[in-house]
């Protein structure tokens, strides 16, 4: 049985990094989590626009993101920022993530007396919180634990037919191992939904694929928008991708040729083992961050013209299939299966590549978003703010 390396939480899951989340819940806390981040080596924050003036289906939405980062296996324990008079309820929060068994402190900057001594006890509880996490060791478990995401951002043409395939036959070897695959971005199978809905499990997935798809082009018809006004990008277009279509097929061999099991909602716990859709928009920070509160323990990334973004809890591997973005931008790209398009590669060796970098990351080694810093996080908002 193949083997990695993985924190043991509470809850029996287990993590391949072991992280101290800071979390704000609402903008407003946003400078006092930013700065006990500073004051803690080896902690990380995750501030975003949201968490107040927020209601119904916008306000659960941000709530249930929220959460679930702080589930996520990668985090070892959470440091709370509260403001102290959002609708984000702290310790509603804090109970929700509680339920992992994992440590949860709250701090509530009305409370403490402004943000000075906010960060003053924000940085007491952050050192000795970390002090903690940094006596556990990891411990080996399968790799079938495994449970990563798959997406594509910046693609042009070589990402359909060089590193989006490669990355498939990655992704059907670990669902070979019993582990997770986790693709969304519900505005580029946009075309190819029939696609992928001929691979559904059962007609009930497919159908919520289906509903999924029909939902967003509603939203997008109420808006009195066309979508081919971003999609494909302009950036996209120049990398030679030519409409919708073309691009969701290539986007959509990313997940390999494994039976899509099931469909769920964005930032949604993945409720099992094997292939799944995240109902998620093509934005690459929203669509990742929506990944890491599902449970995600890394992410694949694609992309043909390039990007340094990468994610506060989870690693972010990129992969590219084209020679002159690898070579221009190799402080940002992990893996080059350019050779794929100059005949030295196949797409199967490619794939085992990609399999070998990902259990490597599993192992502790580093992305090259994780050595540069790149935490970029953003939710997905529904409704308008009031």
């Amino acid at each position: 049985m193949l083997q990695i390396k993985g924190y043991a939480r509470a809850n029996g899951d287990y993590g391949i990094r072991n992280h101290l989340l800071i979390i704000p819940t609402v903008i407003c806390s946003n400078q006092v989590s930013s700065r006990i981040m500073q004051m803690v080596p080896d902690t990380v924050a995750i501030p975003h626009q949201h968490g107040c003036s927020q209601i119904g289906a916008d306000k659960e939405r941000t709530f249930e993101t929220l959460a679930g980062t702080g589930k996520n296996p990668n985090v070892g324990a959470v440091l709370i920022v509260s403001l102290g008079c959002e609708v984000i309820d702290p310790y509603e929060l804090a109970k929700e993530i509680g339920k992992t068994g994992k440590r949860i402190e709250v701090i509530d900057i009305q409370e403490c007396g402004g943000s000075i001594k906010a960060i003053q006890r924000g940085t007491e509880l952050a050192r000795e919180m970390r002090r903690e996490l940094d006596a556990m060791q990891p411990v080996p478990i399968p790799a079938g634990h495994l449970r990563i995401g798959v997406k594509c951002g910046g693609s042009d043409a070589t990402s359909g037919i060089a590193s989006n395939p490669a990355l498939g036959v990655a992704s059907d070897l670990l669902i070979a191992e019993g582990g997770t695959v986790v693709i969304s971005e519900t505005t580029e199978i946009i075309g190819a939904e029939h696609v992928l809905a001929k691979r559904c499990a059962t007609p009930e997935v497919a159908d919520q694929l289906y509903r999924f798809v029909e939902r967003f082009e509603r939203e997008v018809a109420r808006m009195g928008a066309d979508m081919r006004g971003g999609n494909p990008s302009p950036g996209n277009i120049a990398g030679g991708l030519s409409t919708i279509e073309e691009k969701s097929l290539g986007c959509i061999s990313k997940c390999g040729t494994a039976p899509l099991v099931g469909a769920f909602e964005y930032a949604a716990p993945i409720p099992g083992k094997g292939l799944y859709f995240m109902d998620s928009p093509g934005n690459d920070i929203e669509c990742v961050s929506g990944m890491a509160a599902s449970g995600v323990h890394l992410v694949c990334f694609t992309t043909g013209r390039g990007t340094p973004t990468g994610a506060p809890i989870v690693p972010v591997i990129k992969i590219t299939g084209n020679k002159q973005t690898y070579e221009r931008m190799t402080d940002n790209v992990d893996v080059d299966v350019s050779g794929i398009l100059d005949g030295v590669l196949g797409v199967e060796e490619a794939g085992h590549l990609i399999w070998n970098e990902i259990l490597e990351t599993a192992n502790g080694k580093l992305t090259k978003a994780e050595i540069l810093g790149h935490t970029e996080f953003s939710i997905n908002r529904i409704g308008p703010s009031l």
